[in-house]
């Protein structure tokens, strides 16, 4: 079988499409199909060796992914042949706290990932796909969208008529849109680009920000929302953009972090979390229990994950060049088929 992989030194000239023997499941374990694999900006990092914590042996890239059961061990229960599967992005955590899983690891990155004809993984580190989707689509699942589902859902306890603020049209602020939609809040949306605002808008954003032209976009985030104050914040931009996000916030609202895309250094103030009596709390993805959650909801609400582009896995060069150039709007996904 085939399947890419990121190699030392890493870069993304060190990218290899390798030849591998097709595995045979362990007692536990079940034997995928992969048909589609999305991905990360997490995953460019991955390529290009600078993800923090990176591992420093080859490994097989991509966490998310999505394919059918052909072969399952002997004490398997939980799946059958047949079945259609989304792996999960961390394999060992299933419910509770991340810090009470010690043995948990995500997919792409130590552990080999999806980006493959056919992977291994336990029975517990995966959920059926929602039957409605395609499989482009499933395999967008389980990085961005439990991320978004994990902030507002799990831990941020959305409900109707709070207000949400996201920053940019990456991955998990678009699913971020559509699961605050889904529970009936207000959505507040931050782009440089005013083409990608517009488009925002017809998905159901209710304010629109160009931070390129509004630099202290903390004031219009207030006047949109009558100086309350937003609920929700998904911060991606890093400390730049943090002190701005606690500015934006309602006493006691809630600040998510989930990406550093504006750079890791800067100064916070304490302070204004403690005026905010700010809830500020990092979201590192979610568990197996979240994503079955996140599923049923999309099943139940014949939700849709948007996709910008669909590249055949031997062009993966290309969808990670398309994606470093930001001018993406949705999950640039990969489909794979066999030679």
């Amino acid at each position: 079988m085939k399947a890419w992989q990121a190699t030392p030194p890493f870069g993304l000239s060190a990218l290899r499409l390798i030849d591998l023997p097709r595995p045979t499941p362990g007692p536990q374990q079940m034997l995928i199909k992969v048909h589609a694999a999305a991905l990360n900006y997490r995953d460019l990092e991955m390529a290009s060796g600078t993800y923090q914590g990176q591992p420093q042996h080859a490994f097989t890239l991509l966490s998310d992914g999505a394919g059918e059961v052909v072969e399952v061990g002997a004490a398997v229960t939980r799946v059958k042949p047949g079945e259609r599967v989304i792996g999960c992005f961390w394999q060992g955590w299933e419910g509770g706290r991340l810090g009470d899983n010690a043995g948990a690891l995500p997919l792409g990155g130590p552990l080999d990932g999806m980006l493959s004809e056919y992977v291994l993984l336990d029975e517990r580190g995966v959920v059926p796909c929602p039957a409605h989707l395609s499989w482009e689509e499933a395999a967008t699942l389980p990085c961005a969208a439990l991320t978004a589902w994990q902030a507002l859902v799990t831990e941020g306890q959305i409900k109707a008529g709070d207000w949400v603020l996201l920053q940019g049209t990456g991955g998990v602020s678009l699913f971020a849109l559509q699961f605050a939609l889904l529970h009936g809040a207000r959505v507040i949306v931050s782009s440089s680009q005013d083409d990608k605002l517009q488009r925002l808008q017809a998905l159901g954003a209710t304010g629109l920000i160009n931070y390129r032209s509004t630099p202290d976009w903390h004031e219009q985030v207030m006047a949109i929302t009558d100086g309350h104050g937003v609920d929700h914040v998904l911060e991606v931009g890093g400390p730049r953009s943090f002190v701005q996000s606690l500015l934006s916030l309602r006493p006691s609202g809630q600040i998510n972090v989930i990406g550093y895309l504006g750079g890791q250094q800067g100064e916070i103030n304490p302070l204004l979390i403690l005026q905010r009596n700010a809830r500020v709390r990092g979201i590192a993805v979610g568990p197996r229990q979240s994503f079955e959650s996140m599923n049923r909801a999309i099943e139940a609400n014949g939700l849709r994950p948007l996709l910008d582009s669909v590249h055949d896995w031997l062009d993966l060069p290309a969808a990670l060049a398309h994606l470093q150039s930001g001018r993406h709007f949705g999950k640039v996904v990969l489909r794979i088929t066999a030679d």
